[in-house]
């Protein structure tokens, strides 16, 4: 059964003779190889394009290594480590990608988790202020929201130092109040 390809006995001749740049005997052994390479990749692999990658690049290996074959030495357990390595390179790689997409997915929805609770609890502390007098809700508001001082605040309100302390201080005792009361129901 001549199929027109080199047989793997004449393999290590043939690379060789690419050594020493035969460039003839190297195309005739990569045509050769080309469906060893196929068949050993495809025992660990089953995407057709990923089996398609991986044999261009052992082939590339092979023409970057070329020099370190020895004919004195088997060929095909030369072409078998590579294309092996190769293989788990490329196994290594997809599933690294396949982590960074899982990995991100889970960022983006730890993301929006994060940014819907926030809503949430804005919606309940807007509920509860709303149940304050207006300006015991505004001192909070002001102080405990927008951050500012006691005397940033009475100035703010047209109020005393002390007049803001007695605000905030019944707010927030109605607060607690409300929280307890809620607590209960």
């Amino acid at each position: 059964m001549d199929n027109g390809l080199a047989p793997r006995d004449a393999w290590p001749a043939l690379m060789a003779q690419a050594q020493t740049g035969d460039r003839n005997a190297y195309t005739q052994l990569l045509r050769a190889i080309v469906p060893v390479i196929r068949a050993i990749v495809r025992k660990q692999i089953t995407d057709s394009v990923l089996v398609d990658d991986v044999i261009q690049d052992v082939l590339l290996t092979v023409h970057r290594v070329r020099h370190t074959y020895d004919p004195a030495c088997p060929f095909l357990p030369w072409l078998m480590a590579i294309a092996q390595a190769r293989t788990v390179d490329a196994l290594r790689k997809r599933g690294r990608h396949w982590q960074r997409e899982t990995d991100e997915e889970r960022a983006a929805d730890d993301v929006y988790a994060d940014i819907t609770d926030h809503h949430e609890k804005e919606e309940q502390l807007a509920l509860i202020l709303d149940q304050l007098p207006a300006r015991q809700r505004q001192i909070v508001e002001h102080i405990h929201l927008q951050e500012m001082s006691l005397a940033e605040a009475a100035v703010r309100n047209n109020l005393s130092v002390a007049a803001v302390k007695s605000l905030l201080h019944r707010a927030l005792t109605n607060l607690r109040r409300m929280g307890a009361n809620h607590g209960r129901s």
